[in-house]
């Protein structure tokens, strides 16, 4: 029997759907705000697939995480009918499903003029550029996120509102809660190993019911991959689980956000460390420097792609780990930018800005093209921040828009995010952003009620 991991080709695919056996096989591709969309398609009608693409309608790329239509984009909308657009099928994201038999989980990506908003599809093409650079991209996720005692139904019918942690109390690394739950955690761990995106650790964080979990290394797109993956189907393992996940960036005024760390290392076609230089200070290369010095200077002008929703900036508060300024340091946690040295193999960057519910493919987007503009333009960093990053002040420059609507605008009108992004990605989410912060501005907050209702 094939592994579904070994399938390379159309012709792979094929073959073991019909060793398995399956009349019917799931196909998902993920919208923009990294949601993962898709269907059931016939044994007859995925072949086809295969050979021809298919199409899926376009509202996929115009509509909100709350299936909200925008009225403020121009490549789909009621003034386009919500025609089909072409779709791919990607025949070596083959995954298996444990919990559906033998069923097979295909990822799809957008093509044709589609393509150029498609959140796989924008990587892909930094990715190339990295390509044709010369450089080859290593990338790892990691993930905090809160797990519940509740279900879909629960948490609606408290309006969530006190909601129950699956653990009590603030107990980080605990040896005691993942040996009480053991067969819970082995249960996580081994789907995520039968799905193709493996975990290198995972444990409690400080908080109630907190875990975080840190993904294997590996190219750039299939990291990517296995990131989109492990979120969606994290949230399934859950429910089926009578609990429920959220990657929300806060979900808690009175506890810390969560966190979507990326770890880049970059090599050359030789297989060469282009980051790790042994003599000099902290084993910085040139190529480390230059590609740092990018990932800072347009951090501000790409937050919107690393912190995508009004909540994003409810994490970005002093004193709760969340960077405020596009900062760096040397193993340095109150610094967005966290330079890693250590061996030809472990030298890296850590892009600790990124928030647990930013959209990988468009976060990892945003932190790779951005340390490639540094190389390319050879950017220099500011200096480096030694100490408590919260108590000092930083050059104007590396302030970050304290707003969703802010980041847009500055992402809109960013010379780079359009050359590195084109022009119809940054329009459509810019505007898709925007559309984000004014739905937010519609609603009443239970403090704005409490602070207003009777006094003012």
């Amino acid at each position: 029997m094939l592994d579904p991991r070994s399938i390379k080709t159309t012709a792979d695919a094929k073959k073991i759907i019909e060793e398995r056996g399956l009349t019917h096989i799931k196909v998902g591709l993920f919208d923009i705000d990294g949601v993962m969309r898709g269907k059931y398609m016939s044994k007859e009608k995925f072949f086809s697939s295969l050979d021809n693409g298919f199409a899926f309608c376009d509202v996929v790329l115009g509509w909100d995480s709350n299936d909200q239509m925008y009225d403020n984009v121009t490549y789909t909308g009621w003034h386009t009918g919500y025609p089909d657009a072409p779709v791919r099928i990607i025949a070596d994201s083959c995954r298996s499903l444990p919990f559906e038999g033998d069923m097979l989980l295909f990822i799809a990506e957008f093509a044709g003029d589609a393509e150029k908003l498609c959140p796989r599809g924008l990587l892909r093409r930094i990715v190339s550029r990295a390509t044709d650079m010369g450089l080859d991209a290593t990338v790892a996720f990691e993930y905090e996120f809160f797990l519940f005692s509740e279900t879909p139904e629960s948490v609606r019918a408290k309006a969530y509102r006190n909601l129950t942690p699956f653990t009590p109390g603030a107990f980080g690394y605990s040896m005691i809660r993942n040996s009480v739950h053991a067969e819970m955690y082995q249960d996580l761990l081994n789907l995520c190993e039968a799905m193709d995106m493996p975990v290198e650790s995972l444990h409690t964080e400080t908080g109630p019911g907190v875990i975080e979990a840190a993904l294997s290394h590996d190219n750039a797109g299939a990291a990517a991959d296995k990131a989109a993956l492990f979120k969606t189907f994290i949230k399934v393992w859950a429910q089926r689980n009578e609990m429920m996940a959220t990657f929300m960036a806060k979900w808690s005024a009175a506890l810390p956000g969560q966190s979507g760390h990326i770890h880049i290392s970059l090599r050359s076609d030789d297989g060469k460390s282009v980051f790790f230089e042994r003599d000099n200070e902290h084993s910085m290369s040139a190529t480390q420097c230059h590609f740092l010095a990018g990932q800072q200077r347009l951090m501000p002008e790409f937050l919107a792609m690393i912190a995508p929703t009004v909540n994003s900036y409810s994490r970005m508060v002093p004193g709760l780990w969340a960077p405020l300024e596009a900062t760096w340091g040397v193993e340095n946690r109150t610094t967005a930018l966290r330079v890693i040295p250590g061996s030809e193999k472990s030298q890296r960057i850590e892009y600790r800005l990124a928030a647990a519910d930013a959209n990988p493919y468009l976060a990892l987007a945003a932190a790779l093209a951005s340390g490639l503009y540094g190389i390319e333009h050879k950017l220099e960093p500011c200096a480096q921040v030694k100490g408590n990053a919260y108590d000092q002040e930083h050059p104007s420059e590396l302030s970050l828009p304290r707003s969703l609507f802010e980041a847009a605008g500055r992402l809109k009108h960013s010379s780079a995010a359009n050359e590195l992004f084109g022009e119809e990605f940054v329009a459509h989410f810019s505007a898709t952003r925007e559309w984000e912060e004014r739905e937010f501005s519609k609603h009443v907050s239970d403090w704005e009620l409490a602070r207003y209702f009777e006094i003012i």
